[in-house]
C-alpha cells in the first residue's frame, strides 16, 4: 500500500527542517545550561511536578485559559487553533489505525489520509469519523477567520494595538492563513470525486460534483492537494524562526518553570526557552502607558524580547520600560518580562569592576538598639512626612527601634540592579546584610516597596523577617499594641507597582486605610493598578513624559472624590504630588494622625 504521491516533497521537506532546527536549538539550549539547572531537572522529572506540567500544558498551551480570562474571544481565537488542530492530529492517527490496524504509515500518510483513500482503493467510509474530523476543521477554520478579522479590525476583538511583525513571522502567518482553508478545499474535491466526508467536506463535495464537470474537478485535484502541501511545508520552514516557535518552546518552558528553573540577574541559557516562548499575541501591548499615555509604540515586551530574540536588541529600548508589571500581569504564557530586562541590562551595562563603592567600607551611621530594624530607603528620606510618621508610631507601640539609615547613608540596591549595574549592587547588598547581622535585629521595617523586594529576593535573610510599613503596621493593630481612630474621612488608595504586582501586598493597605475612614475605589485597582510614571527602572524618558503619566493617574484618582489620595511608596507619592489637585498623603501619614489614646 503506497503512501507516497509528489505532492508531498514541500510537507516531507518543510517537517524535515522545522524538526531539525528545533532539535539544534533545544540540544544547545540544554547543553549550556549551568550544572544548577541540570540537576533541578534531573530531580524533578521522577516527581509529582511532572504530572503539574502535563496538566499546565493542556490549560495552557491547547486551552488557552490564561487568554480566556483576559479576553474569551481571543482566548477562542487561539484555543480554536491549537486545540482544534491538535485534536485533528489525534483523531486523524486514530482514524488511520481504524482503517488499516496497527501498521506503520508514513508521517504524510497520516497528514494526507483522505487523499491516500481512495488511491489505495479504501471503501467503506466510516460516518462518525467524517463526522468528527469535518466538525473539527469547522472549529479550526472558525479561529482562523477570527484572526483574519483580527488583523484588520483588533478594536473589534479588544486590541487597540497589534503587533508589528517581522519577514519570517508575515510569511508564517500568511502561510497558516492558507493551511485549513487549502484542507477544506483538497479534502471536499477528494469528496466530489470519491464521496465520502460528512456535512461540511462532504456537502461541499456535493456541490461541487453538481456544478462543476467531472473533468474539470478532476483538474483541480492533484492541485488543490499541492497548495495544501506546499502551504504547509512553507509554515513549517518559517516556524521556527517566526514567533510561531512558541508552539515547540512554551511546552519545554512549562516543564522547566515546574523544576524550579527561573531566570536570574544576569543573562542565562534558560532564558531562550523564555524569550522564544512569547507568541507575539500582543495582549502586553495595550497595558503599558508609555504606549497609552506617551504614544511610544516600539519599547513594549512584546517588541523587547522580539529584538533579543534576533540579537538587534538596542539599549534605548532596553531602558526604556517603567517595569511596573502590567505587562507581566498579563502575560498568558507568564514570561518573566522584568527580570529578562534586567538581565538584558545587565550585559549592557553592568561593570564587575565597579570601585565606587569602596567607601561603605567600616560606614554606620545606624541609630537605637532594637529587635526591630527601620530601613527608611533613598525616597523615604527625599519625603520626611513618612520618616516623622513612622517615628510617631513606633513610639506609640512603644517599639524600640534600630534606625538603619535615619540620616542617609546606603542605599537597598535596587535601583543599581533595575540599571543593570548588579555587581555594584551586589556590594551594596553585601555590606548591608553584614550591618542587620551586626546590630542582630530580628524583624527588618521599611516604608519602601523598592526596597522590600530587594530584600525578600536579593538578600537571603535567614532569621530576618522582612515587612512593608503596611504589613507592620496592622500587625500592631491587631495585636492591640496600636489604637487609631476612626473619622468619616475619605480616602482612595493607590497601588505602588512593587508593592502590589511586584510584593503581593494589596489587602493589608486597604485594611488600614479602613480602620480610619473610607475608602473609595479608583478605576484602575490592584493587579491592575497604574504606575505612577517615576519608576526609577526608566532611563529613558524625560521629567515631562513622567509627569504626563502622573497627571493620567492622579485625574483617575481625583475622580473618586476623595478627600485624600493615600499610597504606600514615597517615590509614588511625589509622583501624584505633581499631578493631583488633592491631599496626597502616605498610609503612615494618616496613621499617625488618627493615633488613638
Amino acid at each position: 500500500m503506497s503512501f507516497y504521491a509528489d505532492f508531498c516533497i514541500p510537507f516531507i521537506a518543510g517537517a524535515t527542517v522545522m524538526f531539525a532546527v528545533i532539535a539544534i536549538k533545544y540540544i544547545t539550549w540544554l547543553k549550556r545550561l549551568p550544572k544548577s539547572d541540570l540537576m533541578l531537572i534531573a530531580k524533578g522529572i521522577p516527581t509529582p511536578r511532572t504530572a503539574g506540567a502535563v496538566w499546565e500544558v493542556l490549560r495552557e498551551s491547547l486551552l488557552h485559559r490564561r487568554i480566556f480570562r483576559v479576553n474569551p474571544l481571543l482566548g477562542y481565537m487561539h484555543m480554536s487553533l491549537a486545540f482544534g488542530w491538535f485534536l485533528l492530529i489525534m483523531v486523524g492517527w486514530t482514524e488511520t489505525v481504524a482503517y488499516l490496524g496497527l501498521r506503520w504509515v508514513p508521517l504524510q500518510g497520516h497528514v494526507f489520509f483522505k487523499y491516500f483513500m481512495p488511491m489505495n482503493g479504501i471503501e467503506g467510509h466510516k460516518p462518525l469519523f467524517d463526522f468528527v474530523m469535518d466538525l473539527l476543521l469547522l472549529f479550526v477554520l472558525s479561529g482562523v477567520a477570527l484572526a483574519w478579522f483580527k488583523r484588520f479590525r483588533s478594536r473589534s476583538m479588544g486590541m487597540k494595538r497589534t503587533t508589528k511583525h517581522v519577514m519570517f513571522d508575515r510569511v508564517a502567518l500568511t502561510a497558516l492563513w492558507f493551511v485549513f482553508p487549502a484542507r477544506l478545499v483538497a479534502e471536499s474535491i477528494t469528496c466530489g470525486l470519491y464521496g465520502g466526508g460528512s456535512f461540511l467536506t462532504g456537502g461541499i463535495g456535493a456541490g461541487l460534483a453538481a456544478a462543476v464537470p467531472p473533468e474539470a474537478l478532476a483538474m483541480a485535484y492533484e492541485p488543490a492537494w499541492w497548495f495544501y502541501s506546499c502551504a504547509l511545508g512553507l509554515f513549517f520552514v518559517a516556524m521556527p524562526f517566526s514567533r510561531y516557535m512558541h508552539i515547540f518552546t512554551e511546552i519545554p518552558l512549562i516543564f522547566l518553570r515546574h523544576y524550579s528553573l527561573r531566570p536570574e540577574a544576569k543573562e542565562k541559557s534558560y532564558d531562550n526557552f523564555e524569550i522564544q516562548a512569547c507568541s507575539r499575541c500582543g495582549i502586553c501591548i495595550d497595558p503599558c502607558q508609555l504606549q497609552s499615555q506617551l504614544g511610544i509604540n516600539d519599547v513594549q515586551s512584546v517588541y523587547f524580547l522580539r529584538d533579543r530574540r534576533y540579537a538587534m536588541l538596542q539599549q534605548k529600548i532596553a531602558n526604556n520600560c517603567l517595569m511596573c508589571g502590567r505587562c507581566e500581569a498579563v502575560c498568558p504564557v507568564g514570561i518573566n518580562l522584568n527580570t529578562l530586562r534586567l538581565n538584558s541590562r545587565s550585559t549592557m551595562r553592568n561593570i564587575p569592576n565597579e570601585r565606587r563603592y569602596n567607601y561603605l567600607a567600616g560606614l554606620d551611621r545606624s541609630q537605637g538598639e532594637g529587635r526591630v530594624g527601620y530601613f527608611a530607603g533613598c525616597m523615604t528620606l527625599l519625603t520626611p512626612k513618612t520618616l516623622a510618621a513612622m517615628q510617631r508610631i513606633f513610639e506609640a507601640a512603644r517599639e524600640d527601634v534600630w534606625w538603619a539609615d535615619k540620616d542617609g547613608g546606603v542605599c537597598c540596591g535596587r535601583p543599581l540592579k533595575l540599571s543593570g549595574e548588579v555587581d555594584s549592587a551586589q556590594k551594596m547588598i553585601d555590606y548591608n546584610k553584614e550591618l542587620f547581622r551586626r546590630h542582630g535585629i530580628t524583624t527588618l521595617v521599611t516604608s519602601c516597596p523598592i526596597c522590600l523586594r530587594v530584600f525578600r529576593e536579593e538578600y537571603g535573610l535567614q532569621g530576618i523577617e522582612v515587612l512593608h510599613h503596611s504589613e507592620y503596621i496592622l500587625r500592631l493593630m491587631h495585636q492591640g499594641r496600636l489604637s487609631v481612630k476612626y473619622s468619616a474621612a475619605t480616602f482612595t488608595y493607590h497601588d505602588p507597582c512593587e508593592l502590589g504586582r511586584g510584593s503581593g501586598i494589596y489587602d493589608e493597605p486597604r485594611a488600614v486605610i479602613e480602620a480610619v475612614g473610607h475608602l473609595l475605589e479608583p478605576a484602575h485597582t490592584g493587579r491592575d493598578a497604574l504606575c505612577c510614571g517615576s519608576s526609577v527602572a526608566n532611563t529613558a524618558i524625560n521629567d515631562a513624559q513622567q509627569l504626563r503619566i502622573a497627571e493620567g493617574v492622579a485625574q483617575e484618582l481625583d475622580a473618586t472624590g476623595a478627600e485624600t489620595v493615600v499610597t504606600a511608596c514615597p517615590l509614588c507619592k511625589k509622583a501624584i504630588m505633581r499631578g493631583s489637585a488633592r491631599r496626597v498623603a502616605d498610609l503612615s501619614e494618616i496613621v499617625a494622625e488618627n493615633l488613638g489614646r
